[in-house]
Order: C-alpha cells, then structure tokens, then sequence
C-alpha cells in the first residue's frame, strides 16, 4: 500500500524536475565571446553577477552539475542561450584562437598595425587602450607569441598583453634585482634593453652592446646609436646622415645625452639579462663587419680603423 510519505515524495520530486527543467530552459542574454577568470566555481559566478548576468546560488549548484568552468576566452557563439547550453558551453567549450607574435626589436605602432590587420581591428582604439593602461609608451609588451581568441575586442585584448607583460615584468625584476621600481625598472632596463635589441647582431653581443652603452654613459659621452632613431613608425627605416641631422627627438642619441625618454620596442628576457648584467670589458665603439657581426673597440683610433 503507497504511503501519504510516498506521494508527497513522488509529488514533490515531480514538480522539481518539471521547475529544474523549465528553469533550464530559460534565456540567458551573453556575449557570444565571454571571459571566464581562473578561480573557483563559486568566484565564476560571482565574477558573472558583476559582469549582469542573472545567477544565484542555486546555478552555482547547477554548474557544478555540469563540470567545472573553463578559464580564458570562451567561445559561446551566439548572445541568447537557454540556461542549460549556457552552463555545459561555460564548463566545456574552447574559444578558437589565433597566434599574435610580437618580434623582438618590433615597436608598438608596427605590432598593432599588424594586430588590427590581422583581427579586423581599429588601429586608433588598440593605441588609445594601450596608452590608457600602459605606465610606458613603448616596450611593455614583451616580444613573444600569444594566443588570442577570434573575435576579441580592442580593449579586451590591450588588457590581456598588458596584464600578462606587467606580470612578467614585475617577475624578471624581482628575480634579477630583488625588487621592483617600475620607473626605474622601464626608464633604465627596459629602455637599455630596448637599444640592445635594436643594436646587438645576436644573443652572443647583447652584454657587449650593453658594456658599451654603460660605459659610455658613465664617461658623459653621448650613445650614438643608429637604433635609438628606429622608434616608433621609424622602426624599418634606414638611418642616413640626412636623418640623423633632421631628427630633432629625444630618440636621437648623437644630439641627445643620456638614454632616450622610454623603451623604442619590444625587448626579450635576453636584452633584459643584457641590459641587468653587460659584460666586464671597457669597450665604448662597436661597428658591423662583413660577416654581420660587430668589432668591439676600446679606443677612438681603433674604430675608425675598423671603420675603413
């Protein structure tokens, strides 16, 4: 004989399934591209409460039903899903990428023409982003290959370089120095590291060149280096006498004392080992010979002997 029990069970276990199911059905309004952070399932959902999606408690229970939330960029492909393809997209898709590789030595407008070519995105807004979140005009992004989501936006995506670059930055100096100044660290290193990169034939040079710079710098002279020139949309041009004349920037190290106002390009963790630990030698010239490599010098008469 059924029990009162029983069909209050079996009453109460139907109209649940019928709620679970309607309330699975029900529309949530998304990106077709969504940001999911690393962290607990708890921490996803609250992060998506922020971001205005309708979530509670009860969905945290739900999501873990399904699986566990997938960190980075995820693919959902459409702006309006039902709560239960929202839930297993979150917890299984992938967002399709692509590869963005920034060359070292590169500087930022050349990257970013790229980027929006390659994106289908507005060059202005990557710059302006850039410039709002960036402490530095140029050098934050590390030279690398990263993998970017199709569909990302400008803003998104100057976010994602520059939070991942800081972090690495701040990582190098703490390990190579101790600490982290940032302005120390980006108007010194970073910017030495950066004529390094312009400058150096190989990995092999890169103390050399920066025994140079230092050396040349701790007897006042000026630097004189073709590479400080390469800034900006002037990265791929060749340095004449003509332009060393007409440049009238702060980039241009035979007028100028001193180390230009920032980082002319994007370095690599080699520059920066460079740019932290030169070599011990007293070279102050260095000139490109036929095999592509450079003549270290220690004296004037030296170099002009190289030269011809």
């Amino acid at each position: 004989m059924i029990t009162f029990l029983e069909i209050f069970i079996t009453i109460f276990l139907l109209t649940f399934f019928i709620y679970l199911k309607v309330y699975l059905g029900s529309i949530i309004t998304t990106k077709p591209l969504l940001f999911i952070p690393k962290g607990s399932t708890l921490s996803v959902i609250k992060y998506l409460q922020k971001e205005g999606y309708d979530l509670d408690k009860f969905d945290y229970y739900l999501v873990k039903m399904f699986g566990y939330p997938q960190a980075g960029w995820i693919k959902l492909g459409s702006d309006k899903l039902s709560r239960e393809e929202f839930f297993y997209k979150i917890t299984h898709a992938k967002a399709a990428t692509k590869n963005l590789t920034l060359i070292p030595g590169e500087t930022k407008e050349i990257f970013f023409d790229m980027v929006a070519e390659k994106f289908d995105l507005n060059i202005t807004k990557l710059l302006n982003e850039y410039n709002k979140l960036s402490p530095v005009q140029d050098g934050l992004i590390f030279a690398d290959t990263y993998s970017v989501p199709i569909g990302i936006g400008e803003d998104k995506l100057i976010e994602f370089l520059v939070n991942k670059s800081l972090k690495k930055h701040k990582k190098l100096s703490k390990k190579m120095l101790k600490s982290y100044d940032e302005r120390e660290w980006f108007g010194k290193y970073v910017t030495i590291s950066s004529i390094i990169q312009k400058e150096a034939a190989n990995v092999e040079e890169m103390p050399l060149v920066s025994a140079v710079i230092y050396n040349r710098l701790k007897k006042g002279m000026k630097l004189q280096m073709d590479g400080t020139l390469n800034y900006a949309r002037n990265s791929h041009k060749k340095v004449t006498s003509t332009m060393i004349k007409g440049d009238k920037s702060q980039f241009n190290t035979y007028k100028n004392s001193g180390l230009p106002p920032y980082p002319i390009c994007a370095v690599s963790e080699e520059s920066i080992h460079a740019a932290v630990n030169p070599s011990l030698v007293s070279y102050l010239y260095f000139v490109r010979g036929k095999n592509g490599k450079h003549i270290f010098t220690n004296t004037y008469k030296e170099h002009l002997k190289n030269i011809k």
